[in-house]
C-alpha cells in the first residue's frame, strides 16, 4: 500500500495504516526540527555551513526511506495512487542529484502534511465513523433466564436477548419493545427531529435515545446487522468509490506517467532549469482527482443515511441520479399494509347502526386482519351478547346471540350457509357479509388505504422527471385499480406472481426507461434486483427484499425517495465540480511549472499547491453535509 500522500484513498484506515502515517508525522516533525537546526547553525553560528549541509542532508535521507520503500510497492503494484509517491519520489532524487538538499527534504515533508491535512479534513470520515459506532459502545441491562438482571458490554448481546432500557439512556441494539411506552429521540439515526412515539411490538434502532418510560426490549439485530452497523459498512465502501473519469487515467495510468516524464524531460532539455523540472513532476501529482470520487460518496452516503436512507454503495448513489420511471408495489409499501372498513353497505331494513354494533362484536373475537379491522368500528353501544362463537378458517365466524344466529365473513361462506342476496358488482380489496338467522344485514367494503404520504411522495417524483408511474402487486385487480386512481398512477399491473414482476421490470427496461422499483415483500425481491436502483421499505421489509435491494428506506417515509434522488443529482454535480478542479488544477499547475512561472522555489512551491488543490476538493464535497431536507420543508422543494 502506499506509504506518502495516498492512504486516506484506500478507504477508512486500519489500525496498521493509523500507525504507519502517524510514524511518517513523527519522521517529519523531527526532520523539520532538523532543518531548523541547519538554519539555526547556517545563519548564527560562524563557518557552519558544512554541518548544516549535513543536518539537510539527514533531514532529506530521514524522509526518503519511506517514500522511496512506498515507491517501490507502486512499481510492483502500479496505480493511480501509488502514481504520487512515484512522482514525488523521482523529484526528491532530482534534487539530490542537483545538489538541492533542502528540496530534497522539504518535498517529503510538505507532501506527508498534506495527507495529515486531508485526513484531518473538514469531512471527519473517521470521525463520523466512530462517532456511528460511539452510539452503541456503552452498557446495558440484560435479563436473565431468572428474571434478574446483569450488566453487559453491548457487543456481548445477541439476537433474541432481552434488555431494559431506562429514560435518558440509548438503544443498545435493533430490536422490537416487549412492553412499556415512551418517546424515541432517533434524530442520530434518521434525522427526524420530532420524537418517535413507540409501544409494545413497536421496531427499534440501536443509537437512539430512550427519552420518557421504562422499556424492555427483545434484539433482533447487533453489530454490522444493525442499522447503524449498515450505515458505517457503507460509508467505508464509499470511500473506495471511483467516478469513470478515475477510472479511466487509473486504466491508463502507465501512459499519464510516461507523459509526465516526459514533459518534464522536454523542460530539462529547453530551459536545463532543474526546479522547473521537478515541479512538473510535483504539478503532475494526481491526489485531488484521486480524492474526488470517495470525498463526495463519503459525504453522500452520510447524509442520505442521516435522512433515514441506507444507499448500499456509490454506484447506487450515482445511478439514483439518472431514474427516469417508477415501479412500486401496493401492500406495504404504497399502503399501510392494514385493512380498514371503507364503506358499510346495509341492504335490510335494520339500523346500519346496529349491524355495525352486531359486526365489531363478532369481529372482536378474532385476531384475524379483517376481523381486527370490523373491531376497530366497536362504540360505546353495547352489542348483544354472543354465546357458541365458532370461528371458520379462512371463510369467517358464526355465533349465537338474544338476535339469532350470527353469521359473518366472505361472500363464499354466506352462499354455503344459503344466505339469500346478491354480492356488490364492485368490490375493494375485502368484501365482507353480515347475516343475522340467514337474512343479509350488510357488507362491509375493507381495503388497504394508501399512506398519508403517498400522493405527495408520487407528485415529487413527477417534478423530479418520473413522470412514468407504475402500481405493481400481486393483489386484486379492484383493490390496486383503486390505489391507482387515488393516487394517479400512469398504469396498473394487478395479480402477477414474483415472475411477472420481473418480466414487467425488464419490459420497462427494454422500452429505454430506468426504474426505480420500490418494494417490501419476498415477492418484490426479483424485481427489486432487475431495477435501475431497487429500494426496500425498511424494517418492515423481507430480509430476502432487503438483501436483494441497493437502498433501503429505514425512515419508512415515501417522500424520502425524492429525497435520495435530490441528493444523488447534486453529489453528481459536486463530484463533476471535483474531477474538474483535480484535472484542471493539475494541468494547469503543470504548465505552469514546465514554463518556468513558479520561480526559484518551482518545486516547493507545486507542493504547497499541490496540497492546496486536494484541500479544495474536500472542502467542496464537504459542502454536501449541509444538504437537509425536514419532511415539513419537502414539499417545498422541486
Amino acid at each position: 500500500m502506499s506509504q506518502c500522500c495516498s492512504h486516506p484513498h484506500h478507504g477508512l484506515l486500519d489500525a496498521a495504516e493509523q500507525q504507519r502515517s502517524a510514524r511518517q508525522l513523527q519522521l517529519a516533525l523531527l526532520a523539520i526540527g532538523l532543518l531548523l537546526l541547519a538554519g539555526i547553525w547556517h545563519f548564527l553560528i560562524p563557518d557552519g555551513q558544512i554541518i548544516a549541509q549535513w543536518l539537510t542532508s539527514a533531514a532529506a535521507l530521514l524522509m526518503a526511506v519511506p517514500l522511496l520503500r512506498a515507491s517501490w510497492h507502486s512499481l510492483q503494484h502500479p496505480d493511480l495512487h501509488g502514481m504520487t509517491d512515484l512522482l514525488v519520489a523521482l523529484a526528491m532524487l532530482g534534487a539530490w542529484a542537483s545538489g538541492n538538499t533542502l528540496s530534497a527534504a522539504l518535498l517529503p515533508i510538505l507532501m506527508v502534511l498534506g495527507h495529515v491535512l486531508e485526513e484531518r479534513s473538514l469531512l471527519g470520515s473517521q470521525e463520523a465513523i466512530r462517532a456511528l459506532a460511539s452510539l452503541t459502545s456503552s452498557r446495558s441491562r440484560r435479563y436473565q433466564a431468572d428474571g434478574s438482571l446483569e450488566e453487559v458490554d453491548n457487543s456481548q448481546l445477541r439476537s433474541g436477548d432481552r434488555v431494559e432500557v431506562r429514560p435518558g439512556e440509548r438503544i443498545p441494539a435493533d430490536g422490537m419493545v416487549v412492553s412499556g411506552q415512551s418517546s424515541l429521540d432517533t434524530s442520530a439515526i434518521t434525522g427526524e427531529a420530532l420524537p418517535q412515539d413507540v409501544v409494545p411490538g413497536s421496531q427499534v434502532y440501536a443509537g437512539a435515545v430512550n427519552l420518557q418510560g421504562l422499556l424492555q426490549l427483545e434484539v433482533s439485530q447487533v453489530g454490522e446487522q444493525s442499522a447503524l452497523g449498515r450505515i458505517s459498512a457503507l460509508m467505508q465502501q464509499a470511500e473506495q468509490a471511483k467516478p469513470p473519469v478515475t477510472r479511466l487515467v487509473e486504466g491508463h495510468a502507465g501512459a499519464y506517467l510516461g507523459l509526465v516524464l516526459a514533459i518534464a524531460a522536454l523542460c530539462w532539455f529547453i530551459s536545463r532549469d532543474s526546479q522547473a523540472m521537478l515541479a512538473v513532476l510535483v504539478a503532475a501529482c494526481p491526489c485531488a482527482l484521486v480524492l474526488a470520487a470517495p470525498s463526495t460518496a463519503v459525504a453522500g452516503v452520510a447524509v442520505a443515511a442521516r435522512h433515514g436512507v441506507l444507499i448500499r454503495g456509490a454506484a447506487f448513489l450515482e445511478e439514483l441520479a439518472d431514474v427516469n420511471a417508477l415501479v412500486i408495489d401496493k401492500t406495504g409499501t404504497l399502503t399501510s399494509g392494514q385493512l380498514a372498513v371503507q364503506s358499510v353497505e346495509t341492504l335490510a331494513a335494520d339500523s346500519p347502526v346496529e349491524a355495525v354494533w352486531l359486526a365489531a362484536g363478532l369481529a372482536a373475537c378474532s385476531t384475524h386482519p379483517v376481523s381486527r379491522a370490523l373491531a376497530a368500528l366497536a362504540t360505546d353501544q353495547a352489542a348483544p351478547a354472543l354465546r357458541n362463537v365458532q370461528e371458520l378458517p379462512g371463510m369467517g365466524m358464526q355465533a349465537d346471540s338474544d338476535w339469532g344466529q350470527v353469521l359473518l365473513g366472505r361472500p363464499a361462506l354466506l352462499q354455503q350457509m344459503g344466505v339469500p342476496g346478491e354480492r356488490p358488482a364492485r368490490s375493494t380489496a375485502s368484501l365482507t357479509g353480515l347475516a343475522l338467522d340467514g337474512r343479509l344485514l350488510a357488507w362491509f367494503h375493507l381495503a388497504d388505504s394508501p399512506r398519508a404520504e403517498a400522493a405527495e411522495a408520487m407528485q415529487q417524483l413527477r417534478q423530479l422527471g418520473l413522470q412514468r408511474q407504475m402500481l405493481l402487486t400481486g393483489d386484486h385487480r379492484q383493490a390496486a385499480a383503486a390505489v391507482g386512481e387515488a393516487l394517479a398512477m400512469d398504469s396498473v399491473v394487478a395479480q402477477v406472481l414474483p415472475a411477472g414482476k420481473l418480466k414487467a421490470v425488464q419490459a420497462e427496461i427494454s422500452a429505454g426507461y430506468r426504474p426505480l422499483v420500490v418494494g417490501d415483500g419476498i415477492n418484490d425481491s426479483l424485481a427489486l434486483k432487475a431495477g435501475a436502483v431497487g429500494v426496500a421499505m425498511g424494517a418492515s421489509a423481507a430480509d430476502i427484499a432487503v438483501a436483494a435491494a441497493d437502498v433501503v428506506l429505514i425512515s419508512h417515509d415515501l417522500r424520502r425517495l425524492a429525497t435520495a434522488i435530490r441528493l444523488s443529482r447534486l453529489c453528481r454535480r459536486v463530484l463533476a465540480q471535483n474531477v474538474v478542479l483535480g484535472l484542471g488544477w493539475a494541468v494547469a499547475l503543470t504548465l505552469l511549472a514546465a514554463f518556468g512561472l513558479l520561480g526559484s522555489a518551482g518545486v516547493l512551491l507545486a507542493a504547497v499547491l499541490h496540497n492546496l488543490s486536494t484541500l479544495l476538493v474536500m472542502a467542496n464535497a464537504g459542502r454536501l453535509l449541509r444538504f437537509h431536507e425536514p419532511l415539513s420543508a419537502v414539499t417545498h422543494k422541486g
